[in-house]
């Protein structure tokens, strides 16, 4: 809820030049050149030695893995400067006051990337800093200076694709031009970036995310004035990635600060994430339960299920394009399809009457070839997500959603369910369905290097299990003895499962009657049983590690059950109060409107809460609940059907993410509704843990 992070510098240049996402980058950085030196300090003289290390290794970085060991810095003293350019550029940034011996402050370095970057701009252009020789920086200097400043600070300058902003422009004013709160700033001129002012408030993000998975935002708390403060917008900009996380976006390099400056390849980032979830939500067994076409016997069905939607799509796309006789398989999103044969096959097999002369394979020229095959998808119905370029360029995002949205408008399926014995096990009860998705979304939000699609499928050969576990529990994992996939043979998944439960009962979790054979073979109750211990133990362990709160006491169910009741006692609400995590009364709501209304008065808008006793009152409360949750800044992945049905396990996670936000939050803290300014101040508790002897439930006050 606050503004955590800002860098502060005092030189009115730096701040009008560098935004605050730019300012963190630098900042980073020139903290490596710092502790790189070996003496701990970086001086003047030292930049253009450090800075051409630095670049080294993002060069060597950038180029890949296969080229890692023939890759080496380049000499010189800076990134493809000679000495005496340097020398300039030193001259052109330095103070009266700053000498070559003395400690660069940071303020100094930015000066010295701010004239870099100038100069570079001047020589691409032709202008003065492009002379030939000599003075300034030559053309090859100036190619050399951008592979740095490319390479090494790429947040800086991240470039967008022209043509995705158009497209996913294009898709919003699509989509989103009936919307009554949007009307006035739609349709957005898809040449300009304009995008990135209209989204700096966060109302069309949040709608967006309801596009694409509707009901995930109860847009009763997306603020929606017209003139909103940066409080405001910040609240909105938490609850939309909040919720973002919560149907399976990756924000963990995103912040509210980067949405609130409209920072354009983040911005961009998240809204193709979004755009992609949307156009991908058929793409699955649930959904579409005919793809079971595609698959031939048992062992295709399980490789089906854990294949991501991307995977699906080429896979269904190869299944078509295998009835029109086409000899190649389609692999990925771009090189496999610039020359527009696969499209033209694919559109002739789902839809033969759209067809027109010329045919697109009778065409040579490969731009006209693609611009036929759009024409074709024209005449089906199905959006432009892309030009004839764009397919010629081989662009994987724009193709992606170019295929599609063709399957959802004609996927060629059989309506017909194909009968046979391994479909039976597709269909799980509602409650299963809902933990899956819940725990498959926490464990793609902890940011690990795999990303899940399916937990039943996806954890049976113990590796993602073990990265959880070590994201959790750091350290605990013994690597040297983990199988790294693809794991072809069964037995070394056993043992990456074994270990999996050994560290669980070195962390004291209940696993009697489950083995190390009881993942690999996808027991879902038991896997369902181990996730959900996992989850508890990590945000368990969070609140524990706020130190000065439980002076490193272990924190239990029923201090969590303790704080909340005490919380809302202490608000006024003397007759709310829940006696368990299976408390039916709290299917209402109305007690966890009250916990939140304790924590942050402002947050609840009661003119918009129900008594929550009939069905309708009850669902109602229930998603407000949420999305006030993810506005105040928790992380949860429960639905509203959970708090409907209390479940206890939603329940207890829901409890302690409040918690957890209002135990992080400073000691003092003041809203100014007036101005939209937020008043903080920093707590004076100490972390050391023998700095008071209270109690858990005296501090948790």
């Amino acid at each position: 809820m606050g503004f955590d992070g800002l860098v502060v510098v005092s030189d009115p240049y730096l701040q009008r030049r560098f935004t605050q996402a730019d300012l963190r980058a630098l900042q980073a950085q020139y903290a490596a050149l710092r502790d790189a030196s070996p003496s701990g300090r970086l001086r003047m003289r030292d930049l253009p030695v450090a800075i051409s290390s630095l670049r080294g290794a993002a060069t060597v970085a950038a180029k890949g893995d296969a080229e890692k060991e023939n890759s080496a810095p380049e000499p010189g003293p800076g990134p493809g400067l000679t000495d005496e350019e340097w020398a300039s550029v030193l001259k052109a940034v330095a103070r009266a006051d700053e000498r070559p011996h003395q400690d660069a402050s940071f303020e100094l370095f930015l000066r010295v990337y701010a004239e870099m970057q100038l100069r570079l701009k001047g020589a691409g252009s032709g202008g003065a800093g492009g002379k030939k020789s000599g003075g300034g920086i030559a053309r090859s200097s100036s190619s050399s200076a951008a592979a740095f400043l490319t390479a090494a600070t790429t947040t800086l300058l991240h470039t967008i694709s022209e043509s995705e902003k158009a497209s996913y422009v294009g898709h919003i004013n699509a989509y989103l031009a009936e919307d009554p709160f949007l009307k006035t700033a739609l349709p957005i001129d898809p040449a300009t970036d304009h995008i990135f002012h209209v989204t700096k408030d966060g109302v069309l993000l949040c709608k967006l995310i309801n596009l694409a998975v509707p009901g995930t935002i109860d847009e009763r708390a997306i603020n929606t004035k017209k003139v909103l403060n940066l409080w405001e917008k910040n609240e909105n900009h938490t609850l939309c990635l909040n919720s973002a996380k919560a149907i399976g976006c990756t924000v963990v390099n995103i912040g509210t600060q980067d949405l609130a400056e409209g920072r354009p390849h983040l911005v961009l980032g998240l809204i193709s994430q979004i755009i992609k979830i949307q156009l991908l939500a058929d793409v699955n067994l649930k959904s579409t339960p005919q793809l079971v076409e595609l698959v031939e016997d048992s062992k295709e069905m399980e490789e089906l299920m854990s294949l991501s939607p991307e995977k699906i799509l080429l896979r269904w796309m190869n299944f078509q394009l295998k009835k029109g006789g086409f000899q190649r398989t389609v692999s990925n999103f771009s090189s496999d399809i610039k020359d527009s044969e696969a499209y033209a096959c694919l559109l002739n097999v789902l839809a033969p009457e759209c067809s027109a002369k010329p045919s697109a394979m009778s065409v040579k020229d490969l731009l006209h070839r693609a611009r036929l095959v759009l024409e074709h998808a024209d005449r089906m119905g199905c959006k432009r997500y892309l030009t004839p370029k764009d397919i010629v360029d081989g662009l994987p995002n724009l193709n992606l959603a170019f295929v599609a949205h063709i399957f959802q408008k004609r996927n060629g399926l059989s309506k017909q369910m194909k009968q046979v014995s391994f479909v039976d096990g597709l269909s799980d009860d509602a409650q299963v369905s809902r933990e899956e998705r819940s725990f498959r979304l926490w464990i793609n939000s902890l940011g690990i290097s795999t990303y899940i699609n399916n937990v039943f499928e996806d954890l049976r050969n113990g590796w993602v299990l073990l990265e959880v576990i070590d994201k959790i529990a750091p350290g605990s994992v013994n690597w040297k003895m983990a199988n790294r996939p693809p794991i072809k043979l069964p037995f070394k998944k056993v043992e990456n499962c074994n270990q999996v439960l050994k560290i669980g009962k070195e962390l004291k979790f209940s696993l009697v009657n489950i083995a190390g054979n009881d993942i690999v073979q996808g027991n879902k109750k038991l896997i369902l049983a181990f996730l959900w211990q996992l989850m508890r133990y990590n945000i368990l362990q969070l609140l524990k590690n706020l130190r000065f709160h439980s002076n490193g006491k272990e924190i239990t169910d029923n201090d969590l059950l303790a704080w909340a009741n005490k919380k809302v006692k202490d608000s006024g609400k003397h007759h709310s109060r829940m006696e368990s995590f299976k408390d039916r009364c709290l299917s209402s709501g109305t007690f966890f409107l009250d916990l939140l209304s304790a924590v942050e008065p402002r947050v609840v808008n009661w003119s918009l809460v129900t008594k929550g006793e009939k069905d309708e009152e009850k669902q109602m409360n229930a998603s407000y609940i949420i999305s006030v949750a993810r506005k105040l800044g928790c992380s949860i992945f429960l639905l509203p059907e959970d708090i409907l049905e209390v479940n206890q396990k939603m329940m207890l996670t829901l409890t302690a993410s409040i918690m957890y936000w209002y135990l992080k939050r400073p000691a003092s803290h003041s809203f100014d509704s007036e101005n939209g300014s937020s008043c903080e101040t920093s707590s004076t508790i100490t972390s050391d843990d023998s700095a008071s002897e209270s109690s858990f439930d005296d501090k948790c006050s």
